[in-house]
């Protein structure tokens, strides 16, 4: 039975471990980097649950092996990131209406009858730093088509945005994404990355970032100066548009800083992942209370 033999993390100091305690865990490939188990043991403490969350690095040839050891070992819960949030649906024995829909599962939770139960709780994070403002019949851009863009579009479709712009730059993927997505988000529109972006922006009321440009790199120095939105682009936005970036690291990414001095709102992806992390915890515990605060402190404390 085969096991990641180089997980890590940083458990809270108050955390014991002891031989009743029980594992939860983030699988991806990479994940060392992962902000997923400071954020987590920090709630466990707080919560006085005596459960350890690990970095479980996990090649995609050895995931189904995984994912079935730690059921047999009576792991509490899991997250799963890049690249497994397709491939582990099918090694689910249930899954929620959200990841049917969006065919994609970033949580699992262990059922009753044994075998899994695969959900998504990157909409709910997605979506929690903008409830605080009506969407009604607004309008988006999306930048980007990937794996994250549908709990985005997901997103934008629950706040009740009428108008939702996917740009990309490959026709093929384009289609293919609107083709899913059509039944249950009929107000998206595909867009080729070319000039006609500028027009779309200059009418949006919210623009995504889902692409990893802009991201840091530990291989290239210069990645986290990127700008997904050229000079003439970033020109367009209406001062008053909120630009949101999945992005956390660096903080502030170039999109963000230069959308800010434009006097746009600006969000950067890490809220979301403390909320999607916190409704994961929800989903394992049973419990409605979980510490979104110490979970967010203890992400900026290690991102400091």
């Amino acid at each position: 039975m085969w096991l990641p033999n180089s997980a890590r993390t940083t458990v809270n100091a108050e955390a014991r471990i002891q031989g009743s305690t029980a594992l939860v865990g983030v699988l991806g490939d990479p994940v060392r980097h992962s902000l997923s188990p400071v954020m987590h043991n920090a709630a466990l403490a707080a919560m006085q649950l005596d459960w350890a969350y690990l970095a479980l690095p996990t090649p995609a040839a050895e995931l189904s092996t995984v994912v079935r050891a730690l059921e047999a070992m009576g792991c509490r819960g899991l997250n799963v990131t890049i690249p497994h949030k397709q491939a582990v649906a099918t090694l689910c024995h249930e899954l929620s209406p959200l990841a049917q829909r969006l065919g994609a599962v970033n949580t699992l939770v262990p059922r009753q009858g044994g075998g899994w139960l695969g959900t998504n709780t990157d909409v709910e994070g997605f979506c929690a730093p903008l409830r605080e403002a009506n969407w009604s019949g607004k309008r988006a851009v999306v930048l980007g088509c990937g794996g994250s863009a549908r709990a985005v579009v997901a997103g934008l479709a629950d706040l009740g945005f009428g108008d939702i712009v996917l740009v990309g730059r490959r026709p093929e993927a384009l289609e293919a994404f609107q083709a899913d997505c059509q039944s249950w988000a009929p107000q998206l529109r595909p867009l080729i990355w070319e000039k006609t972006v500028s027009a779309a922006l200059q009418q949006t009321d919210l623009v995504v970032n889902t692409t990893p440009m802009g991201m840091a790199s530990a291989t290239d120095p210069t990645a986290a100066r990127a700008c997904p939105l050229n000079s003439a682009e970033l020109q367009a936005l209406p001062a008053q548009a909120w630009v949101y970036d999945l992005i956390y690291t660096p903080r502030p990414t170039a999109l963000l800083e230069q959308a800010g001095a434009k006097g746009c709102r600006t969000l950067d992806g890490l809220r979301m992942l403390v909320e999607q992390g916190a409704a994961s915890l929800r989903l394992w515990s049973g419990k409605s209370e979980v510490p979104v605060e110490v979970m967010h402190q203890a992400a900026l404390r290690q991102l400091h």
